[in-house]
């Protein structure tokens, strides 16, 4: 069922309905190299492959996984022989081209630059992470979606329907629900929803009708889209995170069971919540915290599916708890601080002397212990290294715990400012 034109390509509207760039790119003749960048199964080898055929360029193909240096110097050779003995172009299509390394990546961009070449690449990964920039530089990146539910059902029925490349001869039909069922399943996969319907008709007597208990049965273990490794991975735990920080906790809810749905390691998950108590409620609620903790400790005893609940409760509370990302803005500017200054001795009056020459030296002299103080609290005492005028990195938000720290925070500060034994003002950094 591989389309044999663009009229029979699905979905794609965004890049191959009428007027849209690489569709006039392909009705004029003005091709460039490109990367296709979708999810599996959304028609990058048959575009290429349709590419090819529009332009009558010699189609030459590699898999990444397979290929190395000397397969990309055999296809640039066979490229030489068909533009010298039949003048025609060649377009190199290499499949996972995120998998080629930097020096296998290097090897073709000579021949891509001078012409003899045309390049496509397809990608399931993004390709500004996985892909050299002097390649990217050299070719468009086009995304591919995956299929709605109207183009997996047009292609669904052309395949019932064709005798010659489908399933025309066994002359089935399909209930709706049973349609309907598999188009879920297929998740925007046009080669999952024909496998899909191959198998299920496979178990149907020519004639008959693809039911809903046949599908049922069918797909009894099937799971949703996710790579656990990949592109897919990393939006679905950055929608859970985001919907967390957004208070939100059905979402949250719902990103946690689509990643368990699609085989994700709950472990992963416990630890990436304990780093969302710290990153996005921080003081406000202390608290949440240690139950993230508890949470990951009930999953590494229990295990699944018993320690999910767990760790389902813990994303739920911090959905629901009040926010700050003061802690964490805080720790980010101390590091960039640290990070772009020279190494800052301590001062002598906080430095240990627990010798005779250390007292000589000054260590420890001036040094004011805060418990002989009043309210336990040296006023107007430095902290800073002498070269570094003192910096206020936190600044807590008017939310949860942190407005009773903040107001703490606050009355400090009035005691430092009324000290005649204050050093040096704070300032604040962002």
């Amino acid at each position: 069922m591989r389309p044999a034109n663009l009229e029979e390509y699905a979905g794609q509207a965004h890049l191959l309905a009428a007027g849209r760039p690489l569709r006039v790119a392909l009705e004029q003749g003005a091709l460039h190299s490109m990367i296709f960048w979708g999810p599996p199964g959304v028609g990058k080898t048959t575009l290429a492959r349709l590419i090819a055929t529009l332009a009558d360029a010699h189609f030459v193909t590699l898999s990444a996984v397979m290929a190395g240096v000397k397969d990309i110097r055999q296809a640039v050779d066979l490229a030489r022989q068909q533009a010298s003995q039949n003048g025609r172009q060649t377009i190199l299509f290499v499949d996972e081209v995120h998998r080629f390394n930097k020096a296998q990546q290097d090897a073709f961009l000579p021949y891509v630059e001078d012409g003899t070449l045309l390049f496509i690449g397809a990608t399931t990964e993004n390709p500004s992470f996985e892909l050299n920039n002097a390649l990217l530089s050299r070719a468009r990146v086009y995304v591919l979606k995956s299929l709605d539910a109207e183009a997996l059902g047009d292609l669904l029925e052309r395949a019932l329907a064709d005798s010659e490349r489908g399933l025309g001869n066994h002359r089935l039909t399909i209930s709706s629900e049973a349609k309907h069922i598999l188009l879920e399943a297929a998740d925007g996969d046009a080669r999952r929803v024909l496998n899909l319907l191959e198998i299920a008709a496979d178990l149907v007597e020519d004639g008959g009708t693809i039911d809903t208990a046949l599908v049922s049965d069918l797909l009894n273990d099937t799971r949703r889209r996710f790579d656990k490794g990949g592109e897919a991975f990393y939006d679905q735990i950055s929608a859970l995170h985001k919907s967390v920080r957004g208070s939100n906790p059905d979402a949250s809810l719902y990103w946690f069971a689509r990643m368990l749905d699609g085989g994700c390691d709950p472990l992963y998950i416990a630890r990436r919540v304990v780093r969302m108590a710290s990153e996005d409620i921080g003081n406000a609620d202390p608290r949440a915290l240690t139950l993230c903790l508890n949470a990951w400790d009930v999953q590494e005893r229990l295990g699944s599916p018993e320690g999910e609940l767990a760790v389902a409760q813990a994303i739920v509370y911090l959905a629901c708890a009040p926010k700050s990302n003061a802690v964490y803005n805080a720790f980010n500017a101390a590091m960039k601080d640290v990070a772009s200054q020279t190494s800052h001795e301590p001062p002598l009056h906080l430095r240990n002397a627990p010798t005779k020459l250390m007292k000589e030296l000054g260590y420890s002299q001036g040094y004011r212990y805060a418990h002989n103080e009043p309210e336990a609290y040296a006023a107007g005492e430095d902290y800073f290294p002498e070269a570094l005028e003192p910096r206020r990195y936190y600044n807590p938000v008017n939310r949860g715990l942190e407005l009773k720290i903040g107001q703490k925070l606050q009355y400090l500060r009035s005691l430092d400012a009324a000290s005649p034994m204050q050093r040096r003002q704070p300032k604040d950094v962002e």
